[in-house]
C-alpha cells in the first residue's frame, strides 16, 4: 500500500501517517519507478497499523534486521504458527508467541 492508500483504507491525515512511518509502527519498503514508499497491507487495518505490529518491528531492528528483512521475516511462511506466518498469527491474536520467536530470531 501507498501512503495514499493507507490513508484512504484508515481515514488518517498524511500527518498522522508519516508519524506511524516515523515511530514506526509501520515499516515499508520503496519500490517502482518512483521509488514509492510501500508498506504491506497485512500490516493495515481500517483502525491503523495492526497493534501487536510496533514491539514486533522493535524486537526485530533491535536484533539488527532491516525493514526489509523485517517485512520478508513476517510473511515468510512457517506452518508451525497460526496462520502460517508470523504476520496471520498477530492478527490472529498470537503477538507473545511471536514476540518470542523474533526474539530466538533476532539474538
Amino acid at each position: 500500500m501507498t501512503v495514499p492508500d493507507i490513508m484512504e483504507r484508515t481515514g488518517a491525515s498524511l500527518p498522522t501517517v508519516k508519524r506511524w512511518l516515523h515511530e514506526r509502527e509501520l515499516v515499508g519498503r520503496r519500490r517502482g519507478e518512483n521509488r514509492a514508499l510501500m508498506v504491506p497491507s497485512t500490516f493495515v487495518t481500517e483502525e491503523g497499523p495492526l497493534p501487536a505490529l510496533r514491539g514486533t518491528i522493535t524486537v526485530l531492528a533491535d536484533g539488527g534486521l532491516a525493514d526489509e528483512e523485517i517485512i520478508e521475516w513476517l510473511h515468510a511462511p512457517d506452518d508451525t504458527l497460526a496462520g502460517g506466518s508470523a504476520i496471520a498469527s498477530l492478527h490472529a491474536g498470537a503477538k507473545t508467541e511471536v514476540r518470542r520467536r523474533a526474539q530466538e530470531h533476532a539474538f
